[in-house]
């Protein structure tokens, strides 16, 4: 699970989820990211793929805004014979949403085919009312990624202080999207 920008392991909803995704026999992996008020990918993608390391077992791998575009420049990075199980993008997007902090993440171009290439199944969670993410952005997943899109009402950016929100504490759709995957549900 990678947290969002200036996140913590143990900020809003993950610690609930992952003490959930542990119930159901989950090993559940929160690393905390460096650098997190000013994410860069040079740091961030390199620290996801020491976290995940090589493993022949099933991945499922969960973003939360920022983490989210860490994930898919990840996937871009992945060779040919490594894929991951799945992945789910709470609050994701595909372009700097006007803040000149994320620019570096987006110097090329998202190779949307090489992305899909590495993983056979993404779901894309959004709110209708994010005050960062547009809605546009889920459409943009189900197009380029056969992304299935779960919107939620009235849930903002799914965070809490660090976006001046009351905390998200839960997310159980995140815990859904998980065990669909996973076929345990």
């Amino acid at each position: 699970m990678i947290h969002c920008w200036d996140g913590q392991p143990d900020y809003c909803w993950y610690p609930w989820l992952k003490r959930q995704l542990e119930a159901n026999d989950f090993s559940v992996k929160v690393p905390a990211m460096p650098e997190t008020e000013a994410p860069k990918q040079d740091l961030w993608v390199p620290k996801l793929r020491q976290v995940v390391g090589q493993s022949d077992e099933p991945l499922i791998l969960i973003g939360h805004s920022i983490g989210c575009i860490t994930i898919l420049r990840y996937l871009e990075t992945l060779p040919e014979d490594q894929n991951i199980t799945g992945v789910i993008l709470v609050a994701g997007f595909s372009d700097n949403l006007g803040f000149e902090e994320l620019k570096n993440y987006f110097q090329t171009p998202l190779d949307w085919e090489k992305i899909r290439s590495r993983c056979s199944r993404f779901i894309a969670i959004h709110s209708d009312n994010d005050p960062f993410v547009p809605l546009t952005h889920a459409e943009i997943f189900k197009k380029n990624l056969s992304a299935e899109t779960v919107i939620l009402h009235d849930r903002k950016h799914f965070s809490g202080p660090v976006d001046d929100e009351q905390s998200c504490l839960e997310l159980p759709e995140v815990l859904q999207a998980v065990l669909r995957i996973s076929g345990k549900r």
